[in-house]
């Protein structure tokens, strides 16, 4: 059940917190679940302290500056700090992060506080850096063009070819353009029953997206073991080496799963890496042994709710996910 009452999200937030500590490697993750059940309770001072706890810290780097950066900014910015969330903002811009989420939130702080022009820009500045003509639009970069098209709605101005790449990618009854209809307000306080009926029927669309997002929360995760991981598992748990013939069939067979998924329609899909100790752990936390192999997908579904997935596929010019150095598109992307 998800919590509902200020105390129900200040019970889960030390929870998480809890988590945290038994599991520091985790620790960036789980204090950002943390931080949003605090904002969600109205500890917002006690977020920022959860968000500067970690891009403060010494012990281990922060893997995702930016987002914390941009999660705090728009945190501050509900409690009176405008200034310091405007130059957290700019920083960010400055800083180009190659990863959506930071640009999205960002944008959709200003967005939220009226301030569309320079959202749009934002929405606008994270795609040209994100997409790549005539590639597939990444996951999690397809919320950007929603966002940028519900910003130009609210402006007035008309569609152009980002905008048609939004529609185009939109999947759910109701089009983009009635759910972005800035007259859609107007219709709550009409008397007329057509014009309710019509205003319901798009709610429940965009309710249905919600509910879709909300019921994955983290990606459809597959695990990979790098080279020398792989080899110390199967050596300390023989009973997994019919699971993995050699390294180099286990990445095919990923690369493979992963597109079988993709042909299937089957959105946000990610990576998660494990390492033996990991998934000792893990065992030991299940009481179960890590000889089974049908702990393995736990494991895989376990990281990837701690935000240890990595989006797939990546950008074709990116970094392979395998770890082997060359771009996506010379390795595992080729075929």
């Amino acid at each position: 059940m998800r919590p509902d009452t200020p105390a129900d999200h200040i019970t889960e937030a030390e929870r998480l917190l809890r988590t945290a500590a038994q599991y520091p490697e985790d620790q960036e993750p789980l204090f950002l679940q943390a931080a949003a059940h605090l904002e969600l309770a109205g500890d917002r001072a006690r977020a920022t302290t959860l968000y500067d706890e970690l891009l403060g810290s010494s012990g281990t780097a922060v893997e995702n500056p930016h987002l914390v950066k941009a999660l705090k900014a728009a945190n501050l910015w509900e409690y009176g700090h405008e200034a310091e969330a405007r130059a957290i903002i700019d920083g960010i811009r400055a800083a180009s992060p190659a990863e959506a989420a930071p640009w999205e939130i960002a944008a959709e702080t200003l967005e939220a506080h009226d301030e569309l022009e320079p959202a749009h820009d934002l929405f606008s500045a994270a795609l040209t850096l994100l997409i790549t003509p005539g590639e597939e639009v990444p996951y999690a970069t397809q919320s950007l063009l929603t966002g940028r098209h519900r910003v130009r709605r609210l402006m007035g101005v008309a569609h152009d070819p980002w905008d048609e790449l939004a529609d185009a990618l939109h999947t759910a009854a109701v089009p983009l353009d009635e759910l972005h209809d800035p007259k859609r307000l107007w219709s709550l306080g009409s008397s007329d029953p057509g014009e309710l009926r019509a205003e319901i029927t798009r709610l429940r669309a965009e309710l249905g997206t919600y509910r879709t997002a909300l019921s994955r929360p983290f990606p459809v995760a597959v695990l990979h073991w790098p080279e020398d991981e792989l080899r110390e598992l199967v050596a300390n748990y023989p009973e997994l080496a019919q699971e993995y013939n050699s390294h180099e069939d286990h990445l095919a067979r990923l690369e493979a799963a992963l597109r079988d998924l993709h042909a299937t329609g089957t959105p946000n899909l990610g990576i998660v890496t494990g390492t033996v100790p990991s998934y000792e752990a893990f065992a030991a936390s299940e009481a179960a042994s890590p000889s089974d192999p049908d702990l393995l997908p736990q494991y895989a579904t376990t990281l990837a709710a701690r935000g240890r997935a990595v989006p797939w596929p990546p950008a074709r010019s990116a970094s392979c996910w395998c770890g082997s150095g060359r771009a996506y598109r010379e390795c595992h992307g080729a075929a």
